[in-house]
C-alpha cells in the first residue's frame, strides 16, 4: 500500500508541474482576479490529490483537472451570488447603482467580470427552469420598468407608443430599458446559478 501511495505522489507532482500554468490561466480568465485564480487552482489540486485514487484514466489527467477547476469556478460564483443576494434588492435605486457602476469616475467603461452562466453553448431560453427564474425576475422589476421591457421585447410595440403609455420622454425610456436589463441580468445571475 505504501508503494502505491508513493506512485500517486510522483504522478501528482508531475501533474502539478505540467498543468499549473494552464489551470491558472483558465481560472484567471474566468475570474479576472489573480488571487482568486491562485486559490482556485490550489483548491483544484487539493481536491485532485484527495481523489487521485479514484482517477480511472478514462480521460486525460488534464481534462480531469480542468473539470475539477470548472466546478471550483462555479462554486466560487455561487458563493459570490449568495453573498451578493444578502446585500441586493431589485429596486429603482439598485438599477441606478448598477447603471452608474459600469463607468469609471472619468466616464470610461469599467472592466468587470462576466459571469460564467452567460458563457454557455446551450440556449438558455430553451430551458424551462431558466424561463421560470426569468419570469420571477421580471415580476420583481419595478412595474414601469417591467412594462417598458415587455412592451419592447415581447409585444414589439412602437417606442413612441410605449413612451406615450408610460407618460415618459424618449430619453427616460431608454434609461429605464437599460437599467431594467441590468437588474434583470443581476437577478438571473443570483437566482439561476
Amino acid at each position: 500500500m505504501e508503494v502505491l501511495k508513493e506512485n500517486y505522489k510522483i504522478v501528482f507532482e508531475n501533474w502539478v508541474n505540467q498543468f499549473s500554468d494552464e489551470l491558472f490561466s483558465w481560472a484567471l480568465y474566468k475570474t479576472s482576479s489573480k488571487e482568486t485564480a491562485e486559490d482556485l487552482v490550489q483548491e483544484t489540486f487539493l481536491a485532485a490529490f484527495h481523489k487521485i485514487d479514484t482517477f480511472q484514466g478514462k480521460s486525460q489527467p488534464k481534462t480531469w483537472l480542468f473539470s475539477i477547476l470548472n466546478n471550483k469556478v462555479i462554486d466560487y460564483y455561487r458563493l459570490s451570488a449568495r453573498t451578493t443576494k444578502q446585500n441586493f434588492s431589485i429596486s429603482e435605486n439598485s438599477g441606478y447603482e448598477l447603471s452608474e457602476a459600469i463607468f469609471t469616475k472619468i466616464g470610461c467603461w469599467e472592466n468587470y467580470d462576466i459571469n460564467p452562466i452567460w458563457d454557455q453553448e446551450v440556449e438558455l431560453l430553451d430551458n424551462p427552469e431558466f424561463n421560470s427564474v426569468m419570469q420571477d425576475c421580471m415580476e420583481d422589476l419595478p412595474k414601469k420598468w417591467r412594462i417598458a421591457l415587455t412592451s419592447k421585447y415581447l409585444t414589439d410595440k412602437n417606442t413612441d407608443a410605449i413612451c406615450q403609455e408610460l407618460e415618459i420622454s424618449l430619453s427616460n425610456y431608454w434609461q429605464i430599458v437599460h437599467r431594467a436589463k441590468l437588474l434583470l441580468k443581476k437577478c438571473l445571475e443570483m437566482k439561476w446559478v
